[in-house]
């Protein structure tokens, strides 16, 4: 028996690194999987299906049961057309991992408007755009799916260079709270990811280049935390944010200091006055994952 036995799982960027391992996995414990990928370069230009039709022969070929998708993610449309492949194909949908994603790294100062749009599209508006139609159907056929969207260290903590990753893996943090407080009425439950792997898109970031990979830090080692929270093995948990590297695995949450009540309207004097409460002591800065 495997953790997945009977459901169905869509996984966006599903032809490569971490997705493909969420597929490989999926298929593994027993998942029928759409495969969706753009098929693009690392900065979204150009698209084909192989990479997505390569993952879903070796899932085949091990026993499983897949098939290929190869829509933009970042379009309604295309967010329709990868649902629909899941019902003409497999007739429900059980898990969406919005996994999707592009980089295009620069300074603040030195990233264009199209660089902004292009990031915050795919990965932003792209869980928009594959997610609605799962809910939509998941909450009208009183199935108790499961969304993971991808967030990431780079914004829920910050990391240099990276503005428009960082903006809408934070957007991404917070659709999965929204998320998570609508589905509790209909049994969906919504996670965030932020996961730290060397995959093509981190291969060549400062740190990692010409160095060979920790293997801790490979897809098929984060593809478990994912495993668990798809799976029943979560049990009903829901609005969680999972960290999940070669550092280890552990919740990631937002908290607020003990901070001050006064009964008379406060002053920015009080503010300072009051510092040690109003504000968590500083932390060592620290490389997100």
């Amino acid at each position: 028996m495997g953790l997945l036995d009977g459901k169905v799982a869509i996984v966006t960027g599903g032809g490569n690194g971490l997705g493909e391992a969420y597929c490989k996995l999926f298929a593994q414990e027993g998942a029928s999987v759409v495969v969706n990928d753009l098929g693009g370069a690392r900065d979204g230009t150009g698209g084909s299906l192989s990479a997505a039709q390569t993952v879903v022969e070796a899932i085949k070929a091990a026993g499983g049961k897949a098939v290929a998708n190869g829509d933009d993610v970042s379009t309604v449309q295309g967010g329709k057309n990868i649902f629909q492949t899941a019902i003409d194909t497999f007739g429900r949908v059980d898990i969406l991992v919005n996994n999707a994603g592009i980089l295009r790294d620069k300074t603040f100062s030195n990233t264009s408007e199209a660089d902004w749009d292009a990031v915050v599209k795919v990965h932003l508006k792209g869980a928009y755009c594959c997610t609605m139609p799962v809910w939509n159907w998941m909450k009208d056929n009183q199935v108790k799916g499961v969304i993971v969207m991808t967030s990431s260290g780079s914004g829920l903590f910050g990391n240099f260079g990276q503005s428009n990753y960082g903006a809408a893996k934070a957007g991404l943090y917070g659709f999965m709270r929204v998320l998570s407080i609508e589905g509790r009425k209909y049994g969906i439950r919504v996670w965030a990811l932020a996961p730290g792997a060397y995959t093509r898109m981190t291969s060549d970031l400062p740190g990692r280049k010409d160095r060979e990979p920790d293997p801790m830090s490979l897809p098929e080692r984060i593809a478990p935390g994912v495993l668990y929270m798809v799976s029943d093995l979560s049990g009903d948990q829901t609005g969680k944010t999972l960290s999940v590297s070669s550092r280890g695995v552990r919740e990631i949450k937002m908290m607020q200091a003990k901070g001050i009540s006064p009964t008379a309207p406060w002053t920015a004097q009080d503010v300072a006055d009051n510092a040690e409460a109003i504000f968590f002591p500083e932390q060592p800065a620290r490389v997100p994952a």
